[in-house]
């Protein structure tokens, strides 16, 4: 299953990494204990919208941005069958690909089912690496290209 903390956490890990900036540059101009800040990047902690827009200012990015993008990685996880619930072990992948989006893939790994979706701006793939856990990784297609991984 797809946590929402995972997805924000990580979507802010990869805006602080593509700034090149450390955890503790971060927390410090955003007015949060490190240990903190690293739980909310990890997915360990829920941020409350007042700290997210402060994390959000610290990172000089606009609150609406960081939520657009960890909306539209939901919104293709949703599209994709079997993301967003607990996957059942020894579950087979089927045959064929569902229809989802403009393209769709999902084929068996070894360690799992992989699918892959995109709607023309974002790109999501996801593994399931066990019955509870999935790594969802979502890629924006534009000129400023940043990786978000998710593991749930």
């Amino acid at each position: 299953m797809v946590l929402l903390r995972r997805v924000i956490g990580d979507a802010l890990r990869a805006r602080r990494q593509g700034q090149h900036r450390t955890l503790r540059e971060v927390s410090s101009a955003a007015n949060v204990s490190l240990g903190y800040l690293s739980e909310i990047e990890r997915g360990q902690k829920e941020p409350s919208s007042e700290l997210l827009a402060a994390i959000c200012d610290a990172l000089g990015a606009r609150l609406s941005e960081l939520l657009r993008e960890v909306s539209d990685t939901v919104a293709l996880a949703e599209q994709m069958p079997g993301v967003l619930v607990p996957v059942q072990e020894g579950t087979p992948a089927p045959a064929e690909p569902a229809p989802v989006g403009p393209t769709a893939v999902r084929k068996a790994t070894g360690r799992g089912v992989r699918q892959v979706t995109s709607d023309g701006t974002v790109s999501v793939s996801v593994r399931h690496d066990s019955p509870l856990k999935a790594t969802l990784r979502s890629k924006r297609v534009r000129s400023t290209d940043r990786d978000v991984v998710c593991a749930a």
